[in-house]
């Protein structure tokens, strides 16, 4: 049972207690009680597939920032697949600034990512955009992902907490930490635990990358939530001359998980092109990873 009122008295909890119907009370004073360590100390282990997000190893989900068509995707799978990679992301349904770019194949895209999971093994993960379509969606992936735009869409929060399927929480441009577990809250709140948060950059005055990657959020997370911690690169600097040293920076301050973009030909990409390593840089980007990942005492792969 959990009590978030703040004022409980002593006898009052010792009312509760002797009634015999809960198995273990938790008070919390937080916003989110359920994310909070006050609710639960030790990190949750989220599994998709063979990945366990919140264990020693650091899962690695790669893929391209869209689904463009048959080889496009399976080439991008095989390769992640052979590097160690532990999910296939891709976009299928996308949420552009425009509505003249790219919006995503749909669900003809869903039914590749389910083609290249059935050839590799490896689960994928892909983003929902509305309450409507989250059985769609989960009829095809192994994960969900609320992108930033929304994260404090309540209704599609509580749609993906009630479809039990794992979900990826991506934080909002101008999200503060605090909000974003709250939207956490939601999720859990209508019983889905398995709950991943992924940092991947705010909206601030500085233009030199896309975003500003907050990698202090990483470890102020660790300490206030039970549930693991994301870092996505791509999305967060928008360059993918700067993708390999925050990711390597990202294990360095205790992330238990990365997001990164490749893409076969990026130059070629149906949408952010230049945030996406091809595949012989990826494979790069995966032995300096094996390096940054023993330091701290985990592994990539």
């Amino acid at each position: 049972m959990l009590v978030t009122k703040q004022n409980l008295t002593s006898t009052d909890m010792n009312e509760l207690k002797a009634t015999g119907i809960a198995e273990r009370i938790v008070v919390s004073s937080s916003k989110a009680p359920l994310t909070s360590r006050d609710f639960q100390n030790d990190t949750s282990i989220v599994e998709v597939g063979n990945a366990r997000f919140g264990a020693e190893k650091i899962v690695i989900v790669a893929g391209p920032c869209s689904v463009e068509g048959r080889e496009q995707l399976l080439e991008t799978a095989r390769a992640a697949k052979r590097l160690g990679v532990s999910l296939l992301r891709g976009g299928v349904f996308k949420p552009r600034t425009s509505p003249y770019e790219f919006q995503g194949l749909g669900e003809a895209g869903l039914k590749l990512l389910a083609e290249a999971r059935e050839e590799t093994g490896l689960p994928v993960v892909t983003e929902v955009l509305e309450p409507q379509k989250v059985d769609l969606v989960a009829k095809y992936s192994d994960m969900l992902q609320i992108g930033t735009r929304n994260v404090q869409n309540f209704a599609l929060l509580r749609a993906v907490g009630k479809s039990r399927t794992p979900v990826i929480l991506k934080r909002g441009m101008m999200t503060t930490i605090d909000e974003w577990l709250q939207a956490a809250e939601y999720i859990l709140l209508e019983g889905n635990q398995n709950v991943v948060l992924c940092e991947r950059g705010i909206r601030t005055f500085e233009r030199a990358t896309r975003n500003t990657l907050d990698l202090a959020a990483v470890p102020i997370l660790r300490k206030a939530t039970h549930l693991p911690v994301m870092v996505d690169p791509s999305h967060a600097t928008g360059s993918r001359e700067l993708i390999t040293p925050m990711a390597k920076a990202a294990i360095a301050a205790g992330a238990d998980a990365l997001m990164i973009e490749t893409h076969p030909t990026p130059e070629t990409a149906l949408s952010d092109s230049q945030q996406q390593l091809d595949l012989t840089e990826f494979a790069d980007l995966m032995k300096e990873l094996d390096v940054i990942a023993k330091a701290v005492g985990r592994s990539v792969r």
